[in-house]
């Protein structure tokens, strides 16, 4: 009965891998070009960002390897891509920040979240540094250590 309950969530599609991989140092909100039939397979959540990141190009951000699969009822008439480049809507000042991080030796731009605001599509961007296996490890570790600290918690408050 559970699983036919509408999700009242914004959230369209997260990344949890990039969170994985990388340290987020920062984040940003970006809007996202898109045309209408993607607009349509978005409302039935049927996209996946976990392989896709952000590429700079010309002075202007784009969303590369998203995969936003066509709906066969809404995109019939149209020749639909599914991992085509989006573009970012960005302002000016922002990009140049981006830029300038994207620089440093390590650093890159991933996806990290892509929801509804207001209407509109936005996609959650945030600037990375990849992480080694050792810190993959350690944040497992942390991970476990949390989850067994509240359950020894929740059986000693019972």
């Amino acid at each position: 009965m559970a699983k036919n309950k509408k999700d009242n969530s914004n959230t369209i599609a997260l990344n949890k891998k990039a969170r994985h991989d990388y340290f987020i140092e920062q984040s940003l909100e970006a809007g996202l070009s898109l045309l209408g039939w993607e607009v349509k397979s978005l409302r039935e959540n049927k996209v996946q960002i976990k392989e896709s990141y952000v590429i700079y190009k010309n002075n202007e951000l784009f969303l590369f390897g998203a995969h936003i699969s066509p709906l066969r009822s809404a995109s019939s008439h149209v020749d639909c891509d599914p991992i085509r480049t989006r573009k970012l809507l960005l302002n000016r000042l922002e990009i140049n920040r981006l830029r300038e991080k994207i620089t440093q030796k390590g650093a890159t731009v991933v996806p990290l979240k892509l929801y509804w605001a207001r209407g509109h599509v936005k996609l959650e961007i945030g600037v990375a540094k990849g992480k080694k296996a050792h810190d993959k490890r350690q944040d497992i570790k942390d991970r476990d250590w949390k989850l067994d600290k509240a359950r020894a918690l929740k059986e000693s408050n019972q």
